[in-house]
């Protein structure tokens, strides 16, 4: 079997904001599809893993895009494995045109976890390592965007809480890790979108359930670059400060 897949997909009208261009969510939603389904197509898709107490959680997300599909357009998302370690894969991602130019890229990681205790597993010992036969090395395929960046907040200030609702939740019962994206994407205003996203990057820290209370707290770099901290139930007694579930960066045009 071919280590790399490739998923034609449709922009849909209703897939894009005031622009016209793809949203970034919807976006990252085509992501995690195709990843879902190039594991799938392994033997290592949820479906299968369900079955043994196991599933996979994304851990980090970095996306960057020279433009953003517009409405009506047909695209590509190829995706691979770049690096499998004891806890964590590393998957690429490229977004094309039809005539494989691309839009852009992006990186993931991902952990799988017990179902059970929620705890991390050693991917090299699961199914005899079987994960290590579908890695296509940097040499091979590129992904010529930046790793993931490390996030530090000194200054950063409570921009807005929110509760979260039923059409928050995903089948793993926690916070879809997409509305997250969408929910820091609203704390911007109009204008900025008008640019542009240039890049958006993403590191989920914890789970948060349907009940919780999300607190995003900003924090400026740039006119352009912006840093989000997300924490959870903030004011709890047992935890005052919140704990927090993901921290994200956002760049504009």
């Amino acid at each position: 079997m071919e280590k790399i897949d490739k998923y034609p997909i449709y922009v849909e009208p209703f897939h894009v904001d005031f622009t016209g261009r793809i949203f970034m969510g919807v976006l990252g939603n085509h992501l995690l599809n195709a990843a879902g389904n190039h594991s799938q197509r392994r033997g290592w898709g949820i479906g299968a893993l369900n079955e043994t107490q196991h599933t996979w959680v994304l851990s980090r997300l970095s996306i960057e895009m020279e433009e953003m599909p517009r409405q009506y357009e047909h695209i590509e998302v190829k995706t691979w494995v770049e690096s499998v370690m004891k806890l964590f894969t590393n998957r690429n991602f490229a977004v094309l045109r039809p005539d494989g130019t691309p839009y852009g890229y992006a990186r993931s990681i991902w952990a799988m976890i017990d179902l059970d205790t929620r705890r991390p597993c050693d991917l090299l010992s699961l199914y005899d390592g079987d994960i290590l036969n579908y890695i296509v090395s940097e040499e091979e395929n590129i992904c010529p965007i930046e790793g993931h960046g490390r996030f530090r907040f000194k200054d950063a200030e409570l921009a807005r809480t929110i509760d979260t609702y039923y059409s928050d939740v995903d089948i793993n019962g926690h916070i879809n890790s997409i509305k997250y994206i969408e929910h820091i994407l609203d704390l911007f205003p109009r204008q900025q979108f008008e640019q542009g996203i240039r890049r958006f990057e993403i590191a989920y820290k914890a789970e948060s359930y349907m009940g919780d209370k999300l607190s995003f707290y900003i924090q400026s770099v740039s006119d352009k670059e912006t840093d989000i901290e997300v924490r959870k139930n903030v004011g709890h007694e047992d935890k005052p400060q919140g704990e927090v579930v993901c921290q994200a960066k956002v760049k504009f045009n």
